[in-house]
């Protein structure tokens, strides 16, 4: 992403709150574009060339008003996905398969892997996207590259890191283009517990544009009443986007935290309702 993609989505990303902060006074084009210090005009093109729709249009899709209607929509979702049905709007989660590291591979911090890692552009953002032989290993991120960097090492302590990408990494690349028809498949290596294993699997299961919550997450997976473990494993999941936690929200409606960023959890809840609701 170049800096002025990465100064624009910023802007977005804290127009987008400005809108949710004040949405009951309705403000108006002219102070949403001065809160962000842009002419209304210059401001009005740069949103609609990114989420495809006006400020204000954006902002029904941020409501909590239309989350809650989209947790009514979870059972029909999950449904559609146990038959095997699909839209091209969620393609690309069907062709990602989830290998977890083996017991070995889990203890000893990544001792005997190569990791390869490099920068990419992406529509929500600079993402770090890093892989073993067997597959992608983490999506993060990347608003500070340094820091992401440090956190992918945290990860694999003893593991041995190159800066270069691969084929692996542009299998990633074209499923995380939400717009993207042609999806090549993604396999991931990941390291993490049977409990948290099954929690990510989960979370493919939630098509692009609809919600869940860490109820009903747990309820799918079989215990109901760990719906704090859940939301453990959903804070400890390792690759952004691909994996969906930002479709995970409270019961209430409100979108919650997420680890990187809030902001950029509402940005793709309200860009992905507003495109597969056209």
């Amino acid at each position: 992403m170049t800096i002025q993609q990465e100064v624009d989505f910023q802007r977005i990303a804290k127009a987008i709150h400005f809108l949710q902060e004040n949405f009951k006074i309705q403000p108006t084009l002219g102070q949403i574009a001065s809160h962000v210090y842009m002419s209304e005009a210059h401001f009005q093109r740069m949103f609609t060339a990114w989420a495809g729709t006006s400020p204000k249009k954006f902002l029904q899709y941020v409501s909590i008003t239309h989350a809650k209607s989209l947790l009514q929509e979870s059972t029909i979702a999950e449904t559609t996905f146990q038959l095997g049905l699909s839209s091209s709007s969620r393609l690309h989660e069907l062709f990602i398969n989830i290998e977890g590291m083996t017991p070995a591979e889990y203890k000893n911090e990544g001792a005997n892997l190569i990791i390869l890692y490099d920068y990419y552009e992406s529509l929500f953002g600079t993402m770090l996207i890093a892989s073993t032989t067997k597959g992608v290993c983490h999506i993060a991120y990347a608003d500070n590259q340094a820091q992401a960097l440090v956190s992918l090492q945290q990860r694999f302590p003893k593991a041995t890191y190159f800066q270069q990408g691969n084929g692996m990494h542009d299998s990633a690349l074209q499923a995380l283009n939400p717009q993207h028809k042609d999806i090549r498949e993604v396999k991931l290596h990941l390291k993490g517990t049977a409990f948290q294993l099954k929690v990510w699997e989960a979370l493919l299961k939630i098509p692009m544009g609809n919600l869940s919550t860490y109820g009903a997450i747990a309820s799918q997976i079989g215990n109901p009443k760990a719906s704090r473990a859940v939301g453990t494993a959903i804070g400890s999941n390792p690759i952004a986007y691909l994996i969906p936690c930002h479709r995970v929200i409270q019961n209430s409606g409100m979108f919650g935290g997420y680890r990187w960023d809030p902001m950029r959890k509402t940005a793709m809840i309200g860009w992905e309702s507003f495109h597969t609701a056209v």
